[in-house]
């Protein structure tokens, strides 16, 4: 056979084989640019979609007068849920099998379990919270050495906003095993002032002004007998009588009450010649 004429047919099927080969990736590029686009379209369109029922969540448990501590939590879960479908949307519209997809992710799901355990335990937490209600959005806690008015119960963790601005993030967990104080639970709060004055003082003329002073603010109770303002003899220290006084405020009102009535103080000790004493010794000197 003619060496030129093998060489041609060899040449010949070199490019069929070339042309199949990029008609194939050609075929591929379509179906994978068809995927990619339908994926976009239904990121698009679930995202849109998740945003939507997020609101409609939301404006439901408003119109409910759902508690806002169960608002917070329900509108985390729905969203965490919607976020997890529309993954699983995209995935499938790439072309993938969802349902190998889905075997595979609830293989992932149990090694992540285990290793996440703690935060099953926050889940878990979060429904004994709300279920329980310790503390509710807005409650002014003391947890774990933290001190603030919660802003949201989420599924795993309550945000804390602090006194000086920083937010928080305790897991319900240990919220829900360990002790929490909350300082908005009862309507009315004991405040509390311990002041001292020289050992020569008149006492009861102490008192008395104190009691005054109290009466005249009208955020003080007056009663019922037992939240009536109490002024009495704390301790026979070493350089003063302590006096301790005590009156019950509104829970709203505990801290202006505090500092205002520590001011007043002040100045009516130094209106009515009250001295509040420095710390003093006696000393005595022996003569050898």
């Amino acid at each position: 056979m003619n060496p030129s004429l093998l060489e041609a047919q060899a040449v010949a099927l070199t490019a069929d084989k070339l042309d199949q080969l990029l008609q194939k990736l050609f075929d591929l590029s379509i179906s994978a640019g068809r995927h990619i686009i339908t994926a976009i379209l239904v990121y698009m369109v679930g995202a849109f979609l998740v945003k939507v029922i997020n609101r409609m969540v939301h404006g439901m448990l408003n119109r409910r007068h759902i508690d806002v501590s169960v608002q917070s939590f329900v509108r985390s879960l729905v969203n965490i849920l919607l976020t997890v479908l529309l993954i699983v949307s995209v995935v499938g519209a790439l072309g993938i099998n969802t349902t190998s997809f889905a075997a595979l992710l609830a293989s992932a799901g149990v090694a992540v379990g285990m290793a996440l355990s703690g935060n099953l335990q926050n889940f878990a937490g979060g429904l004994v919270i709300l279920l329980f209600k310790p503390y509710r959005v807005g409650d002014w806690i003391e947890a774990q050495d933290v001190q603030g008015t919660v802003r949201e119960i989420q599924i795993f963790h309550t945000v804390v906003l602090t006194v000086d601005g920083k937010q928080v993030y305790m897991p319900n967990g240990s919220l829900s095993t360990s002790v929490v104080v909350n300082f908005s639970k009862e309507e009315v709060r004991r405040v509390q002032w311990k002041v001292g004055v020289d050992y020569g003082e008149d006492v009861n003329r102490v008192r008395e002004k104190l009691l005054v002073l109290f009466r005249e603010d009208g955020r003080i109770l007056q009663s019922p007998d037992d939240k009536q303002p109490f002024v009495a003899i704390d301790a026979l220290a070493e350089s003063s009588v302590d006096l301790v006084a005590r009156v019950w405020v509104k829970s709203a009102d505990y801290w202006p009450v505090y500092y205002d009535m520590q001011q007043r103080i002040y100045e009516l000790f130094n209106r009515e010649g009250i001295n509040i004493p420095y710390p003093q010794r006696v000393v005595h000197l022996v003569k050898e």
